[in-house]
């Protein structure tokens, strides 16, 4: 029975910080989109979405990132001349 006096203070305590943590998520947007990232995942981004522009970039950004160091400082290097 004297253990009750620890639990039910104990148990007042996680209750109030549940509730704070409840209030805190609302107050910061955390609720704001709950079906957009489940959506999100099913639509591929597609090329042909894309401006022209947007895709050579894109294309620059991934070869950039592929390539060898060595052919990256050749490539630098017959740029400079």
């Amino acid at each position: 029975m004297s253990i009750l006096y620890l639990l039910i203070p104990l148990s007042l305590v996680l209750l109030g910080l549940a509730v704070w943590a409840f209030f805190w998520a609302v107050k910061h947007d955390q609720f704001e989109d709950l079906e957009g990232p489940a959506h999100r995942i099913l639509f591929d981004e597609d090329e042909n979405d894309l401006t022209a522009d947007e895709r050579r970039r894109r294309r620059e950004a991934t070869s950039d990132a592929t390539e060898r160091p060595d052919e990256a400082a050749r490539r630098n290097d017959d740029a400079e001349r």
